[in-house]
């Protein structure tokens, strides 16, 4: 089995601990333990004695009662035996391709969206179509497209909502026709949900609450601002949960007892970050669109409210050269979109820290001056 190179964690592992002003990710705004305390008023001294009495052991294979609670708490129709922990959203979208993926079956993915999506199930030996983001549709795909693209025999149809690196979000009623498009032959649709749309007139459901054959995976790493703690999770049919534990067993066993504790804590916890979190990209995307309209060099289909965003560069340069340029010199970082298979873009995570991201952005400006 051979894998392409991971075009954007490439990048981001060579680039990262040497940016200035890192607006490559695509996390809210990372919460050190004395934030999460205080948002949660949770005692730090009483959590520690606790984990200082608790047995390391493997702990909760599945993600402890609690965890499992609070997860299927952010569904409509999911129990916590439908919740299964996974190590990150990488974890769940694996699990999920490795339990249902064969050679010679038929996939289609969302072009493009996170690599995994695509790349594990050629992998695997599946024949993979690409569904294409469409800039003229805001960056959302062709449902007719998709139409073309589905046969008798589609296992999978792999999709990200909201989209990376786009933001772009399908809404209750896309999904919906997704669903049918889908039922129509019996193939199963994994979405990778990490970015949480904080726009209030959009209805984004879970696609495991839509159909019975939709995986949802999710995590605590873009929408909860707690990348560090690599716990995620998988939501699905009890059938589809039983199939994927026999996967699972080779794959992860457990998390490990303190990530539990604190991911289980924050989702306890959940609107207390969600509000903070609500804040700073309602904040930091106004600053984004604001200097976008009075950058002659660049233009942007806003995202919907999510924490990942997708610029165009107005100029004739290999963007991954201009990208490299412009970390040399000025210290910001982002993800050039030849990463991916988008030329002339780049991906722009506006939801770190605010001071970082005015900052950065002055700098990106006078940057883009000395190219014309």
């Amino acid at each position: 089995m051979k894998v392409p190179r991971f075009g954007v964690e490439e990048w981001l592992n060579v680039h990262e601990q040497s940016a200035s002003y890192d607006l490559a990710s695509v996390s809210i705004r990372s919460m050190a333990l004395d934030e999460l305390f205080a948002l949660t008023q949770t005692d730090g001294s009483a959590f520690f004695q606790k984990l200082q009495k608790t047995t390391l052991n493997y702990g909760w294979i599945e993600g402890s009662p609690a965890f499992k609670e609070a997860v299927a708490g952010l569904y409509e129709r999911q129990s916590p035996d439908n919740i299964l922990q996974t190590n990150g959203a990488t974890g769940g979208n694996l699990l999920a391709l490795y339990s249902l993926v064969e050679p010679g079956d038929h996939v289609i993915s969302l072009y493009p969206s996170y690599q995994q999506l695509y790349d594990i199930p050629k992998s695997f030996g599946a024949e993979v179509d690409f569904w294409h983001i469409r800039k003229d549709l805001n960056w959302l795909p062709d449902l007719d497209e998709l139409r073309r693209l589905i046969r008798p025999n589609t296992k999978l149809i792999c999709i990200n909502n909201a989209n990376n690196p786009t933001g772009a979000v399908m809404d209750r009623a896309f999904l919906l026709e997704l669903v049918d498009i889908a039922q129509s032959v019996g193939a199963y649709i994994l979405s990778d949900e990490v970015y949480k749309s904080f726009d209030d007139s959009l209805e984004v459901p879970a696609i495991c609450d839509l159909y019975d054959k939709g995986i949802s995976v999710n995590s605590l790493s873009k929408t909860y601002s707690l990348p560090g703690i690599r716990v995620g999770w998988v939501a699905a049919s009890p059938i589809l949960c039983q199939v994927f534990r026999d996967y699972r067993d080779y794959t992860l066993i457990c998390a490990g007892v303190f990530d539990d504790m604190v991911a289980t804590l924050a989702l306890q916890h959940q609107e207390a970050i969600l509000q903070r979190n609500r804040e700073l990209v309602q904040t930091n995307l106004k600053i984004l669109t604001d200097w976008v309209d009075q950058e002659p060099l660049v233009s942007l289909i806003a995202p919907a409210a999510t924490s990942t965003s997708f610029i165009q560069f107005h100029l004739d340069q290999d963007v991954e050269e201009l990208c490299l340029s412009l970390l040399e010199e000025t210290g910001v970082l982002l993800v050039p979109g030849n990463r991916f298979d988008i030329p002339d873009h780049a991906r722009l995570g506006y939801c770190c820290d605010t001071a970082t991201l005015q900052k950065g952005l002055g700098l990106l400006s006078k940057f883009l001056k000395k190219q014309v």
